[in-house]
Formats: structure tokens, C-alpha cells, sequence
């Protein structure tokens, strides 16, 4: 278990630095003149970079280990943060977040990590660590910032920075690597292709969970990418009050991912978990478009980390048991790039329809998450999940 949460907790500090930046990102680029469609930009060119690298980072760890590829990756998305930090221009401000983009696309190298050092039937509760690091991050990271932002709205962002620098030390000093000669792979790293897609999304349980979890992340990252701007602009909420509804949501997901997914995966199979869990996240999107301030947004925002809690750990086990081990770089890896390729569609998609309508970003990400849990129940129905399904 020693691995685990050593990984574990500098996957939390690399996601505390960049939890900070959320509540505060869309007013901070509106001061700089941005409009709502530049600020949702802003937020998808984080992750075209990531789209473009994650791969390129998973399968440089597949041949020369994680650790190297998570100190390096740390290390210049610190300076990338510094540099948010001081730009004066909305043309430095893009420049410096497709950098942190592009050294954050690391995630992938942290949940071949996990897979390095846990059997199949542990990873769902490896994964769940990961999430409950995402969690932290997400529950301290945008109350800190929103918090902080009384201060300017430039100093939760060399906090973030700070972090990231305190990160490189810890994990240079405690960090092992996990991949012994003998299983790392002699192939070169390879950046997106057609070609690496097709070899990936032809295994019909790996391709079926990753095409899974880019039409889920698509939905939620329309939400993601207007959430701030609902709030400030519908709800009239500032930095500080976001910060603390995402702080709510980022709890939750802790509670879940934390301690109870392992339970939940053994008891009822992460198949069964994405069945529940997809349409429960559509719903979560419906409740946001329609929830007023006080209890009924704090459900809300409950609703959709419950949901997001049990689906997003339940595919990143089931694609990572299927996947080889020579390979769990390269799979996680492709999966992560695809994710951020949705996240650059959804916040630009998410912008274009909040420009029509506010709530219509939300309304768009429910019915995509509607056709999405199709997906699911077909995906998790194969014959090859049968043994999964009936786990207790």
C-alpha cells in the first residue's frame, strides 16, 4: 500500500496547484478583456495540449520509467504556473496555459503507477486513490483559491506555483520507480496516430471504456468549462463562492473514491457501477441548469460528484485490467489524450451554447450523458463482463 499513497499524494499536490486555478480562471482572464468565449478557449487550449503530450508522456514511461517522466513534468509545470502568474497580456495568459497543459498531461504516467503495483483485482481501489487524490485537489484546491482571491487575483496562482515546486522537491525525495527493466518496452513514444487509436479501440473491452469515458468527459467538461461563468453571471456568485461549492464537490468524491469505491466494485462489479453511474451524472446536469442558490445547488453539486465518483475510477480499472502490462502506459495513455481532446471540445461547445443561452450548456451535456448510458449498459453487457457483473 506504501506505493500507492506515496503516488497517491503527489498526484494530491500536483492537483491542489491546479484545483486553485479553476474558481478564479474565468474572472481572472476577464480582467484581461476576455469575453465568454474567450475564456472557455482558455480552458480548452490547457487541453489540446494535454491531448496532443499525454500519449507522448505514457509511452516515454513505458520505456524509461515514471519516475523520471513525473519529476520532469512536475518540475516545468511549476515554472508554467509562474509564468500565468506574472503574464500581463491574454496572449501570455494562453501561451502559459498551453505550457502547464502540456506538463500536466501526466496523469496517465501516475495511473500506469498504479497499475505497475497492484493486481487486477485491486485496481479499482488503486484508481480510487488516484480519484480521491483528484478529490483533495478538488475539494482544498478551489477553496484555497477562491479564499485567496480576496488578495488579488493573481495570488491563489503563485500558491499553485509554490505547490508545484514543494511537489518536484517531495517526489524527487520519495518517489520510487515502479518499472522494473525486464517490463519496460522497447518501443519509441508515439504521439497521437490514427494508427495508435485504431490498435488501442479495437480491443473490444478497452475500446469500448475509453470511447466511454471521452463521451462522458465531453458532457462534463461542457459544464466544467461555463460552471464559473453560470454562477457569476445567472446566480451572481463570486471567486470565494464557487471555490466553495467545487470544495463541497471535491468532499464528496474524497468520501467516495477514497473508501468506498473498492467496496462498491467488489460488491457490484464496475460494470454495474457504470450503469448507475452515467445516468446519474446526466441527471446531475439537469439539477445545476435549474438549482438556485443555498441547499438546492450544494445537492446538486453532491449529485454530480457522487456520479462522477463511481464512474470515472470503474473505467479506468476496467481498461487497465484488459490492457498489457507492457502496454498500460501507452492504453492509459491514449485514453488520457482522448479525454483531453474532450476536454478541449466540451468547454468550446459548452461556450458557444452558454453565448445562445445560459443554462444550455447543462442541458446539452444531460442529453449527451443520455446517449452515453446506452453505451454503457451495451458496453458492460458484453460476455466478457459476466464474471465482473456478478462479483459480491
Amino acid at each position: 500500500m506504501k506505493p500507492l499513497l506515496i503516488i497517491a499524494f503527489t498526484v494530491f499536490l500536483d492537483l491542489i496547484g491546479f484545483g486553485i486555478v479553476i474558481p478564479l480562471l474565468p474572472f481572472y482572464a476577464e480582467s484581461y478583456g476576455a469575453g465568454a468565449i474567450e475564456v472557455t478557449l482558455l480552458m480548452a487550449v490547457y487541453s489540446l495540449m494535454q491531448f496532443l503530450f499525454a500519449p507522448v508522456w505514457g509511452a516515454l514511461s513505458d520505456r524509461h520509467g515514471r519516475r523520471p517522466i513525473l519529476l520532469a513534468s512536475i518540475g516545468m509545470g511549476a515554472l508554467a504556473l509562474a509564468g500565468f502568474a506574472l503574464a500581463d497580456t491574454l496572449v501570455l495568459l494562453f501561451v502559459c496555459r498551453m505550457l502547464h497543459g502540456l506538463f500536466a498531461a501526466n496523469i496517465s504516467t501516475a495511473q500506469a503507477y498504479i497499475a505497475d503495483v497492484t493486481k487486477p483485482e485491486d485496481r479499482a481501489k488503486g484508481m480510487g486513490l488516484i480519484g480521491a487524490a483528484f478529490g483533495v485537489g478538488f475539494t482544498l484546491g478551489p477553496w484555497i483559491g477562491g479564499e485567496l482571491s480576496v488578495h488579488g487575483l493573481s495570488a491563489p496562482i503563485w500558491v499553485a506555483a509554490g505547490l508545484s515546486a514543494l511537489n518536484f522537491v517531495l517526489a524527487a525525495v520519495i518517489v520510487k520507480e515502479s518499472l522494473t527493466e525486464g517490463q519496460r518496452s522497447e518501443r519509441r513514444p508515439r504521439p497521437v496516430s490514427p494508427a495508435v487509436l485504431a490498435s488501442v479501440l479495437r480491443h473490444p473491452v478497452v475500446g469500448a471504456t475509453i470511447l466511454l469515458a471521452f463521451v462522458t468527459t465531453l458532457a462534463f467538461a461542457m459544464m466544467e468549462g461555463t460552471f464559473a461563468l453560470f454562477e457569476a453571471h445567472v446566480n451572481g456568485l463570486g471567486a470565494k463562492e464557487v471555490g466553495r461549492l467545487l470544495g463541497i464537490s471535491g468532499l464528496t468524491m474524497v468520501l467516495i473514491q477514497g473508501g468506498l469505491i473498492g467496496r462498491l466494485a467488489k460488491r457490484f462489479g464496475e460494470g454495474a457501477l457504470l450503469r448507475a453511474g452515467v445516468p446519474l451524472l446526466g441527471l446531475s446536469m439537469v439539477a445545476l441548469a435549474v438549482a438556485k442558490p443555498g441547499w438546492g445547488l450544494i445537492g446538486a453539486m453532491v449529485l454530480l460528484a457522487l456520479a462522477h465518483g463511481i464512474t470515472q475510477p470503474s473505467l479506468h480499472s476496467l481498461m487497465s485490467q484488459k490492457a498489457p502490462a507492457s502496454e498500460q502506459g501507452l492504453v492509459l495513455g491514449t485514453n488520457q489524450s482522448l479525454a483531453a481532446l474532450a476536454r478541449v471540445l466540451g468547454p468550446t461547445v459548452g461556450g458557444l451554447l452558454y453565448a445562445f443561452a445560459s443554462p444550455a450548456a447543462f442541458y446539452g451535456a444531460a442529453v449527451i450523458l443520455g446517449l452515453a448510458t446506452v453505451v454503457a449498459f451495451r458496453a458492460t453487457s458484453a460476455p466478457e463482463h459476466a464474471e465482473l457483473a456478478r462479483r459480491a
